[in-house]
């Protein structure tokens, strides 16, 4: 059932990434990954969320958080596509752009995660 509930969930979360993906670069014509950082923001926001309302506040079953958090959102997050954005970057000579990539990704991510906690402990 475990494996169940992570293929579902997925599903589900990759095809969320893929539409804000899409959404997010057809909105915008940057070069920089604006897409994959918001992905990643609120993938880290929600695991944050999940993770306080799920084991803190209202203990959510181990299927629920097997779901949610391994699942959709291990699916949903695209921590190996924000590497590869990376070296890109890298590699197209853009240094600069590959730092701000790195910098927010990682500090909108923990500050995310932090606020998704934060919120859980509301609820």
């Amino acid at each position: 059932m475990k494996y169940f509930l992570v293929g579902v969930g997925g599903f589900l979360g990759a095809i969320s990434r893929y539409m804000i993906g899409g959404l997010v670069g057809q909105a915008t014509s940057a070069a920089f990954p604006l897409g994959t950082l918001l992905i990643n923001v609120s993938g880290s926001f929600l695991l944050g969320f999940v993770y306080e309302v799920g084991t803190e506040r209202f203990v959510l079953s181990p299927e629920v958080r097997t779901f949610a958090a391994v699942g959709f959102l291990g699916a949903y997050t695209t921590f190996s596509t924000f590497s590869l954005e990376t070296v890109r970057l890298i590699q197209d000579g853009s240094g600069l752009a590959a730092m701000a990539n790195v910098a927010a990704n990682v500090g909108f991510g923990l500050i995310a995660v932090f606020a998704g906690v934060m919120l859980g402990k509301l609820v």
